[in-house]
């Protein structure tokens, strides 16, 4: 049994496909950083929506061992009012 129609050729090209996404990497690893501190309140808030959630690590692509120091040091920075709880207290 012969084939006669059109084949179609694979594409070897992910960034062409809308639906590829980048690979991610847990910041902290790449660089070297062993603990992470409550007083750096520039990098926790990266991990902070606007409206004060924690971003969860499948976002982030932070390894669970620094998630766990993460969610420490944005609770107790907010337990010594570095950090807001929510965006607006109305």
């Amino acid at each position: 049994m012969a084939f006669f129609g059109k084949r179609k050729e694979k594409r070897k090209f992910p960034q062409q496909n809308p639906l590829f996404k980048r690979r991610k990497f847990c910041r902290f690893t790449a660089a070297g950083i062993e603990e992470i501190d409550y007083k750096d309140l520039d990098t926790l808030r990266d991990f902070i929506q606007e409206n004060g959630k924690i971003i969860p690590a499948r976002l982030t692509g932070t390894k669970a061992h620094y998630q766990r120091q993460l969610d420490t040091a944005i609770k107790r920075a907010r337990f010594l009012a570095l950090l807001p709880y929510t965006d607006n207290h109305n």
